[in-house]
């Protein structure tokens, strides 16, 4: 019985190491919501996609959300290139792999999401939907919707 105690107390004891502080969740300085939105929405501007920053509607969250309209033949292609030149000349980077249908961008405190619209219908532009967040709740300063309640923010 002894036995079993020792060897039971040496195997959890690995686990319960000290393995000095936590890395950073990001890296750089955080940025605020009013400098990397306008980037964001002229780099898609350079490659002819228009969109328009949505208000924000999660209190204390930092979430922003661009919308518009490209023709649908292009619109992926399109979004490609706007994601390369962020990267090449933005300071961007890849972000995780969320499959084949989402572009993700990183910089900073910020994710930036985007999916691809699929088979392009004729006549009608395609939606685009590029949604940007944050890990610092603090750092966007557009204004949160009146309706937001700290308890409807918090389910996330």
């Amino acid at each position: 019985m002894a036995a079993l105690m020792t060897a039971t107390a040496t195997a959890c004891a690995f686990p319960l190491r000290d393995l000095g502080p936590l890395p950073p969740r990001f890296s750089g300085p955080p940025l605020p919501a009013d400098s990397v939105v306008p980037e964001m929405i002229s780099i898609l501007a350079a490659e002819g996609i228009t969109v328009e920053r949505e208000p924000t509607t999660y209190l204390g969250r930092c979430h922003e959300r661009l919308s518009g309209r490209h023709a649908p033949e292009t619109v992926d292609a399109a979004l490609k290139a706007a994601f390369a030149r962020a990267r090449s000349e933005h300071g961007w980077q890849t972000g995780p792999d969320m499959g084949g249908e989402t572009l993700t961008l990183v910089k900073n405190n910020w994710t930036v999401l985007s999916g691809f619209s699929g088979e392009p219908t004729q006549g009608i532009q395609a939606p685009v939907i590029v949604s940007m967040m944050c890990l610092d709740g603090g750092t966007s300063s557009a204004p949160a919707s009146p309706s937001a309640s700290p308890s409807a923010s918090a389910s996330f």
